[in-house]
């Protein structure tokens, strides 16, 4: 790491990339913990959702078989009869009026046996005290955990005993109607669920702390430490929402959800300990620590072997630089040179120097001068048939070996170069059109499926004169500047025709666009007379040749297509074209 932290340009890179990767694992880490605990406090809600569900299950339960009860008493009129003289009498006057009411030849009904039978061992013992009342007062009789009953009567109606809280359970009312007249109203019904049995179904339930609250704002404690869940409850209540976030300390915070029962009217409330819950969780939690925390590490050692890797190229080029300005060309050890800008340079910079010395080397041992006579003498004496007779004889090898598709790429190689090297620097445009159809075709060679050409020339263009192999640099300024290798349909298409006064001969491709202030720049420099330099060598050596040979009566235009690609349209006055060919026959 000191290699390129003593670099001032990587050491700052090193601390905003550090920066940026501890922000961003800080940011994954906190909103990964945000997820887990939404989904922990998700969890807590339907749990608290379950354990209501079962609530509100018993209590309609319990309901249904009240209602039951109530329908056996008036389908019975022995038991009405009965409950009749149990209602507003003590034990005594209730066992005399039974016996003065009965016949030798019915069983004697008892009233609190049958609701015993019925309601307490049928019921799931949930029940556990049926009162019966008159306006001022009213008999009771009470069932214990172990099905034992006991009775108490002509208890008034303000007795503590009949004091509805839910402490004590729900209290379900059910009038008591005379049979044979039901608008009268004989006494009224008690039954008392205990909370104590109802909510012992949900105890076992993972409920940090839960209690029920009665309209009348008693609470019933479920789960929890007494007086502060109370009074987290009562907060729950007194702030109407259905579930939220409430605070309980300076930096904690508690999740309640409430469900309110329409039917028996009462709140279930559960409250779960944000802090708690994470200390619960606290195994989970430096998992996913654990796993953040060595993902930025691995991301910091990749930055660090790349940055210390391009200080290292840095090095070398300064090296480089350094050496050139000594005039120390002497060679030093091969560098591994990166597939990026500093590799490029690095690996320019190393061949810049070996050439340079090569050419000094050249210039003193071997004098230039002569040399390059020398060598201009030998190559007016190399035969190109040399070339021809190679190519054919690596032509008739793939035919031999049933390469076709090799033999026609050196045929046509071969005889685009035999075309070439002709004396005649005059041809017509028809033989200049076929040039650059075989230059094409090598294209598509290069590029099987991903390159086509389409030609349509008039007849009335083929005859006319003009220089040698200037079509081919257009074109080839579409592979180099326009042609996408991955895509699978590459076009060129050339376009020529013939208008009133003039010939137009236009090359047409799908690649890219040229940018408009590029465009400006490439027009300004081809319509100027001096020797500006163009990035395209090719381009400005076509215009200028076509300019000496057609005169004035030569245009050059470039646009973009609207689509996609460049079109370069070049423009012959069928004066200057005249004056050519007169001049070709004199």
């Amino acid at each position: 790491m000191r290699s390129f932290m003593q670099i001032k340009i990587y050491r700052g890179k090193f601390i905003a990339y550090a920066l940026s990767v501890v922000l961003i694992g800080l940011a994954l880490g906190a909103l990964t913990c945000a997820v887990l605990l939404d989904q922990w406090v998700g969890n807590s809600r339907n749990e608290a959702a379950g354990a209501f569900a079962r609530v509100e299950n018993s209590l309609q339960y319990d309901a249904d078989r009240i209602e039951a009860f109530m329908q056996q008493v008036y389908s019975n009129s022995g038991l009405v009869s009965d409950i009749r003289s149990f209602l507003g009498n003590n034990a005594e006057g209730y066992l005399t009026s039974r016996l003065q009411g009965s016949h030798y030849n019915r069983p004697l009904v008892s009233f609190p046996d049958d609701m015993k039978s019925f309601l307490s061992n049928g019921g799931k013992g949930d029940v556990t005290q049926v009162s019966l009342h008159t306006e001022q007062e009213g008999n009771v009789v009470s069932f214990d955990s172990n099905g034992n009953t006991s009775f108490q009567f002509r208890l008034p109606n303000t007795d503590e005993t009949f004091r509805e809280t839910i402490q004590k359970g729900f209290v379900y009312h059910k009038k008591l109607s005379d049979p044979n007249q039901i608008s009268r109203q004989l006494g009224e019904f008690r039954f008392l669920v205990s909370s104590d049995r109802i909510f012992q179904t949900v105890q076992n339930s993972h409920l940090d702390e839960a209690a029920a609250v009665s309209a009348a704002g008693d609470v019933y404690l479920i789960g929890g430490s007494g007086r502060s869940t109370e009074e987290l409850v009562r907060r729950v209540v007194a702030d109407g929402r259905a579930h939220g976030f409430l605070s309980t300390g300076l930096a904690d915070r508690a999740y309640f959800v409430a469900f309110h029962s329409n039917e028996f009217d009462f709140r279930f409330v559960s409250i779960v300990d944000v802090g708690s819950l994470i200390r619960q969780k606290a195994n989970v939690l430096l998992i996913v620590f654990l796993i953040v925390l060595a993902a930025m590490i691995c991301v910091l050692l990749l930055i660090v072997y790349n940055l210390r890797e391009d200080a290292n190229f840095l090095r070398r080029i300064i090296l480089s630089i350094g050496r050139a300005k000594t005039a120390n060309f002497t060679l030093v050890s091969p560098a591994r040179y990166r597939r990026n800008e500093y590799g490029m340079i690095a690996r320019e910079l190393d061949d810049m120097i070996h050439q340079l010395d090569r050419h000094i080397r050249t210039n003193y041992l071997l004098k230039l001068k002569q040399q390059e006579t020398e060598m201009k003498a030998l190559q007016n004496q190399i035969n190109p048939h040399f070339l021809y007779n190679t190519l054919e004889v690596i032509r008739s090898s793939a035919l031999v070996n049933s390469a076709d598709y090799t033999s026609d790429a050196i045929a046509t190689l071969g005889a685009l170069y035999r075309d070439i090297v002709k004396n005649d620097n005059i041809i017509s445009l028809g033989s200049e059109l076929e040039l650059l159809q075989k230059y094409l075709k090598l294209m598509e060679f290069k590029y099987p499926d991903r390159f086509y050409y389409q030609f349509h020339v008039e007849s009335a263009l083929m005859s006319l004169p003009t220089v040698k192999f200037w079509l081919q640099p257009l074109a080839e300024n579409f592979f180099v500047h326009g042609f996408d290798p991955a895509s699978e349909y590459n076009l060129l298409i050339v376009n020529g025709w013939e208008e009133e006064d003039r010939f137009v001969l236009e090359i047409v491709d799908n690649g890219d666009r040229i940018s408009e202030q590029r465009l400006i720049e490439i027009r300004n420099k081809l319509a100027s007379d001096d020797d500006a330099p163009v990035d395209s060598i090719g381009l400005r050596n076509v215009y200028t040749r076509l300019r000496f040979f057609y005169g004035v009566g030569f245009a050059m235009k470039i646009d973009n297509n609207e689509e996609a690609g460049v079109k370069i349209a070049v423009i012959l006055s069928k004066e200057a074209t005249n004056d050519v060919q007169a001049a070709d026959r004199g």
